[in-house]
């Protein structure tokens, strides 16, 4: 990472333990698995890659223009994008295709989501009538940490975000890779993602990496009133689309905006 990347990306990391159960979200898988594996296999063989010049910030912003031409508009949003590094959360065989817009191997199983499915999940949380009124995403649950990008982008545009892995692996993967940023706003949980985290609650915001087929009554209990949650659920009719839950006073409104393919929403710690 460049100084300038150092300096402004450093964040103090504060990480957490929870014992239990879990069912935490895993990544979206968006290619079949035998390609996913192979591509992982072949970045544990190669070198990291020198000269490609991925520490430009230009590169970022770039992604973060191409990202707005696809319809991410928010633009604390796109400033989170081009804030934020992904080639550092990659394995370093596939570091050149970081700024493109696909999903990408980060082992176990895993996958680093796309960008714009990222860009468009965080836009909808600045929907919710919290996020309008604070000027950013208050506090938010992260379901799902998988390599640490998108913590790092919520951190960029609110008040405190804690993020909950059930794979043991991807959680210190996340750790390692999000030491160097350092952020008082940031923690990092090995727990049960399918109950939340109820000792941060209530959250304005919450997001998930994987759908089930209904969400977690724990998420609903912990989304402050006027908080927004954003998660893939599946669909009576097949597949799966993002719904959007909006906690109001009086109770919840739902909203099913297009459709995704996320894994399944899984429960259990894995070590």
């Amino acid at each position: 990472m460049s100084a300038n990347d150092r300096s402004r990306l450093k964040f103090p990391l504060k990480l957490d333990r929870v014992a239990g159960t879990t069912a935490t979200p895993q990544r979206t898988v968006l290619r079949p698995q035998r390609d996913v594996a192979a591509a992982h296999a072949d970045a544990r063989r190669r070198d990291p890659p020198s000269g490609l010049g991925l520490d430009s910030a230009d590169v970022r912003r770039r992604m973060a223009q191409r990202l707005a031409e696809g319809g991410i508009l928010e633009p604390r949003v796109l400033a989170a994008f081009a804030a934020v590094p992904r080639h550092l959360f990659v394995d370093a065989a596939l570091a050149t295709q970081a700024y493109e817009d696909t999903s990408l191997p980060i082992g176990h199983g895993q996958t680093i989501s796309k960008p714009s499915v990222v860009g468009r999940m965080i836009e909808l949380l600045f929907g919710g009538a919290n996020a309008r009124r604070l000027g950013n995403l208050g506090a938010v649950l992260e379901v799902g940490t998988g390599c640490g990008y998108q913590a790092a982008l919520l951190a960029e545009v609110s008040q405190r975000v804690i993020s909950v892995e059930r794979l043991k692996p991807l959680h210190d993967k996340a750790r390692e890779l999000l030491a160097p940023m350092r952020s008082t706003r940031l923690r990092l949980v090995y727990g049960d993602g399918m109950l939340g985290h109820l000792p941060g609650a209530p959250y304005d915001s919450i997001i998930a990496a994987a759908g089930g087929s209904a969400l977690p009554q724990a998420w609903l209990e912990q989304l402050a009133v006027g908080g927004r949650l954003v998660s893939p659920v599946e669909q009576s009719s097949g597949g799966q689309a993002l719904v959007v839950v909006d906690r109001r006073e009086e109770g919840y409104d739902r909203r099913v905006h297009e459709a995704v393919r996320f894994v399944p929403l899984k429960s259990g710690l894995s070590r």
